[in-house]
Parts: structure tokens; sequence; C-alpha cells
């Protein structure tokens, strides 16, 4: 402990070297899971080719950069999603440390925005959100909130309950309106995961954040191809990002909101 406390540093750097190779790990998981196929075996392969990948072409973000985001055989290009996810997951697992340190708590939100990203990319790419990921979710959501000081398991409890509760109301009010379904199950499971993880605060203040985020990408969306209310969107990233700035923000601005606005 007390070399942790002497290099700081040093322990941020790991746990930034440490997202990166956990954020290469996610690609294959968003990859395989919509596929039903193993995350473990076998190893990593070109999307294109299907050629094995050497370990000395398997560095997070370094090889892609040294392989100029292409194949080693068959010279096929390479998403750039794959080392996006590898910086982001890094960049955010060095924000947790540097926030909490060594605390617990870096671990468990952490772990939370691990979640978060890898259902939004599969979101993304299938307009599904898998169960697999998100029912486990709650439950660890709500297991860990006996290991937090900022969230007891009541308001955990309440979270999931309010979470998947207002979303599955809003669904089915919104589709009796449009006389057809809006909105998937993925989408309330998943903001109960997120109520596991928040609390009932940061269900509203993910419902809220994810709502105007949304309309700002989606009306773009709707001029631009032409289909209007048809436009499918999928909804989970816009869930994940209102409960990601939850964590860093949203603890503040309703403090704010009831203390300085509204003077209670």
């Amino acid at each position: 402990m007390a070399l942790v406390e002497a290099n700081p540093f040093m322990v941020q750097i790991f746990a930034l070297m440490l997202g990166c190779c956990l954020g290469s790990f996610y690609n294959v998981v968003i990859h395989r899971l919509p596929l039903g196929q193993s995350i473990v075996s076998p190893g990593s392969r070109c999307p294109g080719c299907g050629t094995a990948i050497a370990g000395y072409d398997n560095i997070p973000v370094l090889s892609y950069l040294l392989l100029r985001g292409r194949c080693r055989s068959c010279a096929a290009p390479i998403s750039f999603r794959y080392p996006l996810i590898e910086v982001l997951t890094g960049l955010f697992a060095l924000l947790f440390v540097r926030r909490y340190g060594l605390h617990p708590q870096a671990a468990i939100e952490f772990v939370f925005f691990s979640l978060l990203l890898i259902i939004s990319c599969i979101d993304l790419d299938t307009y599904t959100i898998p169960h697999v990921l998100s029912m486990p979710g709650i439950a660890l959501g709500f297991l860990l909130s006996f290991f937090t000081p900022r969230l007891a398991w009541t308001d955990s409890l309440l979270g999931i309950f309010l979470g998947g509760g207002l979303l599955y109301a809003i669904a089915t009010l919104y589709g009796m309106i449009r006389r057809k379904e809006v909105m998937g199950g993925g989408d309330v499971v998943l903001l109960g995961m997120i109520g596991a993880f928040l609390g009932w605060p940061g269900v509203v203040f993910t419902v809220l954040v994810s709502s105007i985020s949304g309309m700002v990408i989606a009306l773009p969306v709707m001029y631009f191809t032409g289909k209007g209310m048809g436009a499918q969107i999928p909804y989970g990233p816009f869930l994940a990002f209102g409960a990601v700035c939850y964590i860093f923000w949203g603890q503040l601005l309703v403090h704010w909101y009831f203390t300085e606005l509204l003077g209670m």
C-alpha cells in the first residue's frame, strides 16, 4: 500500500493500460455475443479473412496505428471503433482511479460503465439489448450497493422497480398513442439495471437526459432520412449517456436543483 501511495502516477498508468486491454476484450464481446459465438475461443481473428491475429498485432491501440487500420494478412480495413472502444475504456478506468484512488467505488463504477459501453455498442449494431448482460447487471448492481457508501441497498431496490416500471409505463402509453410497439423490452431492463447502480434519483436524471439527447439526435435523423417517426433509432446508447452523466455530474445538479432553484 505504501508503494501505491508513493507512486500514484504509476497506478494511473496501470489503470489506463488495463482499461485499454479490457476494451480489446469488450470488442470481442460486442462482435461475438449477438452471433451466439464463444467470447473465449477461438482467439482474435480478422473479421475479413478469418486469419488468427498474432499477439504482436493485438496490442490495444498501438497495433491499429502501426498497421494503419488494416489486417496484416488481407489488408482489409478494420473498423475505427475497435481502437475507439479501447481508448474509451482506458480513459474511463483512469478517470475513476483519479477520482476515487484504489477505493472499491472506482471498480464499481468502472464495471457499470463497462456494461453500459458493451450494451450500447450491441444496441447500435443490432437494435437489441442482450438480457444476458442487463439482467445479471441488475443483480450485480443491487449486490454492490452493500459495498458503496454512495448508495443504500433500499435506494438500489427502489431504483430497479422505478427504472423498469417508469420506462415500461412510458413505452406502454406512447405505444397506445402510436398503436405500435415503440420501445423494446431491452430498454426497460436496461433502465432497471441503471436504477440498481444509481438508485431512483439516477433513474429520473437518466430518463430526462436521455430524452433530451435522444430528441437532439432523432430529429435530424428523421428529417434527413425522410422516414419521419418511422426512423429506427436505438435508445440504449442515450440511456447509457444519461447514466454516465449522472455518475459525474448528476448528484451536483440534483442538489443544485432542489437547494438553489427550489430552495428546499
